[in-house]
């Protein structure tokens, strides 16, 4: 392989790495910013850490929807 041709395509790998590492991060970001919105319209019945660290657990995957039940139902609890 010559020299200029795997240059390129090193940085074009590069390059598409760093694309979906931001792409995560964002996913991530909304997510964690969804479950902060949550705990202030659901305040002790929401487990806001928990929902945080499943946003970093599943890299943004699954956002909270806070007028959602079946996407906030893992993190909400009873208060006694």
């Amino acid at each position: 392989m010559s020299t200029p041709l795997f240059s390129l395509l090193l940085s074009a790998l590069v390059l598409s790495n760093s694309l979906l590492i931001s792409v995560d991060a964002n996913e991530v970001g909304v997510c964690i910013r969804n479950c902060a919105q949550c705990k202030k319209m659901l305040g002790l019945y929401f487990e806001g850490q928990l929902c945080a660290e499943a946003c970093v657990k599943f890299k943004g995957k699954m956002i909270p929807d806070c007028e959602n039940i079946d996407s906030i139902s893992p993190f909400l609890n009873k208060l006694e």
